[in-house]
């Protein structure tokens, strides 16, 4: 059964709703899903605070031609989904994270990232970024290394002498 108009023009306003508020966004390329993997999915990417809608491409089209995003679209291929976030990592990484386990069914074929289209390359290099925890905790250790060096090099002299 054909989508009515008025509920196209409702699709697209929606999606464009959760455009604006998101810091990214990730197209999703999914095939041969199961339902037991795609609840999987959802379910993973809504405990992280990631929304995922499946669209038609044309509305998604319309929706990111409302927007106004630099740069080019790249190709949307196959069924297409949307996870997007108000966190700039949190939809790639998780994508990325599932896509791990179903190599063959899912795959990030895009995105967008500071306003600016990405294309699949770029969103699964943003994908393996660390969580601001362990950019925190890799910062720590950082600054911590020349001062365990140096007591190590003092207790090694103090055994010395």
């Amino acid at each position: 059964m054909a989508i009515t108009k008025e509920k196209k023009k409702e699709i697209v306003a929606q999606i464009s709703d959760a455009l604006a508020d998101a810091k990214s966004v990730t197209f999703v390329q999914f095939d041969k899903l199961s339902v037991a993997q795609a609840d999987a999915l959802r379910t993973k990417l809504r405990e992280e605070g990631v929304g995922y809608k499946v669209l038609k491409k044309t509305l998604l089209k319309i929706a990111l031609d409302n927007a106004g995003y630099t740069g080019e679209l790249p190709p949307l291929e196959g069924n297409i989904a949307v996870a997007y976030s108000s966190d700039e990592l949190a939809s790639a990484r998780e994508v990325y994270e599932f896509h791990k386990d179903n190599k063959d069914n899912v795959k990030i074929v895009g995105g967008i990232f500071a306003g600016e289209f990405k294309d699949e390359e770029s969103m699964n290099e943003i994908a393996t970024i660390p969580g601001l925890q362990t950019l925190r905790g890799m910062f720590v250790n950082v600054i911590n290394s020349p001062i365990q060096g140096f007591v190590v090099a003092l207790n090694a002299i103090a055994e010395n002498k």
